[in-house]
């Protein structure tokens, strides 16, 4: 759904964050308690082969004229910068590489804000 926005909205310039919790995600969770349906939580932490994952996803489905692309923010397990579309092959590349192990990500301990 969000890349189908932003191809709608052909933004100039798009970033990506990802939720990091420095002191610990139990309070997080507990306010997603009531959004728990049928067994399953109303929250999952992903890790960060999850997050490398679902960032390549995001970007696979963009279709993305002239807009700057930063994923560099210290939240982020990888940095990426680039202009989409004219960027978009070696953005993924970066990613499946990272998704491979063969980059390396940045530590948890750096990615606390």
């Amino acid at each position: 759904a969000s890349a189908l926005l932003m191809n709608a909205v052909q933004p100039d310039f798009l970033s990506t964050l990802v939720v990091s919790f420095p002191l610990g995600s139990q309070r997080h969770s507990e306010g997603f308690s009531d959004l728990a349906q049928d067994g399953a939580p109303g929250f999952l932490e992903l890790s960060s082969q999850e997050v490398l994952t679902e960032m390549r996803q995001f970007v696979e489905r963009l279709e993305l004229r002239r807009t700057i692309f930063r994923s560099d923010h210290a939240s982020n397990y990888l940095a990426l910068k680039g202009v989409l579309g004219r960027d978009k092959a070696r953005l993924l590349a970066e990613l499946e590489a990272a998704e491979l192990g063969k980059v390396e990500l940045r530590p948890e301990w750096a990615r606390g804000l």
